[in-house]
């Protein structure tokens, strides 16, 4: 029988820490005249008391976890925390029903950035403030999870950064609060020069932090039904860069703040990264200037598509044009960006380059043991040999991954969706993207119209992808919950 106190103690410390969150869009609302601010004292007062039901009920000496309880801690966390973060939105202003209001808190804390509700412009200060806290969150959430936890459950090749997290699972959490600490010291500071650079370009003080907050963790998630079509040209080009920045390795920034720069020129996933941003970039750009908008400006193509590249490659979402409009091809590429995203240990989403960077290796080695197949290929990553164990969860990974899409899409298409929109939103949700395209989508890029079990797939679908999919399919297998 496995010991659920060590796993419900942290998550309730974290649900206590949440509801105190709740007092910044409560003051917002106070200071703005809005009576909205009631409902989250409420809301929060609620979250308090039952984060401390929690750890009053499971204390007692849990600075160790074995590895069931580290699989459960990492999932539980991601189903508890949406319940919570759902209240002011079921509760509260937009009113919205119990599947709406969990789709958005979990959009919300995986980072994902697609939302529910049907109109943004007319919601209160503090729903937007608490829209864009969820994400700033998870985006932080998932990093440390990340560099503490996937590597010692060896989810998909992480197994290779251990030695990046920490060497003994006996002491994962006082390991991880060190590494919280650092991780969540370089996200600030990231966060901070956000919001100034947005206000530098002109943004008022709300949206440069609301924007901040959702730029930083790759979230995507704006005040606007016009997502970052409200702000063009400098913040677009702001944006950009800080959206690189979350999608590379937070462990790479902890060390250039102290002082080492060398690392984040030798490592291997920022430099494929920055790479492959620029070739989308080019051929979309080259595209567009040749087929689509030959009588545009140059300058206005090339923003629009750095921007739109970027937010899509990151996994934010957020979007400046109808990137429809550019045609098939630039569509397609977008399409695989996202099924790339950002780098292990980052804010970003999706398959992540680490994986990708293997899979060629793998590729490479099997082609040329077919032309010489007594010859040993030995893999290597920046130096470090590959172990067989590495490689075998990465291309576990890929099938889990290929394997989930497709079911997804299936699954939705037989809600009655649209075959594109079905497409779309499995690709959104799995990706942990944020847009998605088709006829039951709203003007503004929400999902108000879809069924409700088509809502109920893509939670389970953002759910699945945020943590990596082993770590949630793992709970369905009998025998883990036997050992």
């Amino acid at each position: 029988m496995i010991d659920l106190r060590p796993v419900v103690h942290p998550i309730g410390k974290i649900v206590i820490a949440f509801g105190a969150a709740m007092s910044l869009p409560m003051l917002v609302d106070w200071w703005d005249g809005n009576d909205h601010w009631v409902l989250f004292l409420q809301c929060g007062l609620l979250t308090v008391v039952m984060g401390l039901l929690m750890t009053v009920a499971t204390r007692g000496d849990h600075t160790s976890l074995n590895i069931q309880q580290a699989f459960l801690i990492t999932s539980g966390l991601w189903a508890v925390l949406p319940i919570f973060g759902a209240l002011p939105f079921v509760l509260g202003e937009p009113g919205a029903s119990l599947t709406d209001a969990y789709f958005e808190a979990m959009s919300g804390v995986t980072t994902t950035g697609t939302t529910a509700f049907p109109a943004l412009d007319d919601l209160p200060k503090g729903t937007h403030l608490w829209r864009a806290i969820l994400q700033w969150s998870g985006g932080l959430g998932i990093v440390v999870v990340a560099m503490v936890f996937l590597p010692v459950m060896k989810v998909g090749g992480m197994q290779f950064f251990r030695s990046e997290g920490f060497d003994t699972l006996g002491k994962v959490l006082p390991r991880a609060g060190e590494i919280a600490a650092e991780m969540t010291r370089v996200y600030i500071l990231m966060t901070a020069a956000c919001i100034l650079t947005f206000i530098m370009l002109g943004m008022n003080g709300f949206d440069a932090v609301v924007h901040a907050l959702t730029t930083c963790s790759t979230g995507g998630f704006s005040n606007y039904d016009a997502s970052f079509g409200a702000y063009l040209g400098g913040p677009e080009w702001a944006a950009s860069v800080f959206m690189v920045l979350a999608s590379i390795p937070f462990i790479r920034m902890v060390q250039a703040m102290r002082g080492n720069f060398v690392p984040i020129w030798q490592d291997s996933q920022i430099r494929a990264y920055l790479r492959w941003i620029f070739y989308a970039c080019a051929v979309i750009v080259i595209y567009r200037l040749l087929y689509m908008h030959q009588d545009a400006d140059p300058l206005e193509v090339v923003r629009e598509t750095v921007f739109n590249t970027i937010t899509i490659f990151s996994g934010t979402g957020f979007a400046s044009t109808n990137v429809l409009e550019w045609g098939h091809l630039p569509f397609a590429v977008l399409i695989v960006c996202a099924l790339i995203g950002g780098c292990t240990g980052s804010t970003g989403c999706s398959v992540k380059v680490f994986r990708y960077l293997v899979l060629f290796q793998a590729v490479r080695a099997q082609v040329r043991r077919m032309h010489s197949p007594h010859r040993v290929y030995p893999l290597r990553y920046e130096g470090r040999p590959l172990e067989k164990e590495v490689i075998d969860s990465v291309m576990a990974f890929f099938t889990l991954f290929v394997l989930s899409f497709g079911l997804l899409i299936v699954g939705l298409a037989l809600t009655g969706l649209h075959p594109r929109t079905a497409l779309t939103a499995a690709w959104t949700a799995i990706a942990n993207v944020g847009p998605a395209w088709g006829p039951e989508i709203t003007a503004n890029g929400s999902i108000a119209e879809f069924p409700t079990a088509a809502k109920w797939l893509m939670i389970f679908g953002m759910y699945l992808g945020r943590l990596e999919l082993v770590s949630v399919l793992v709970l369905l297998l009998p025998r883990f919950w036997r050992a």
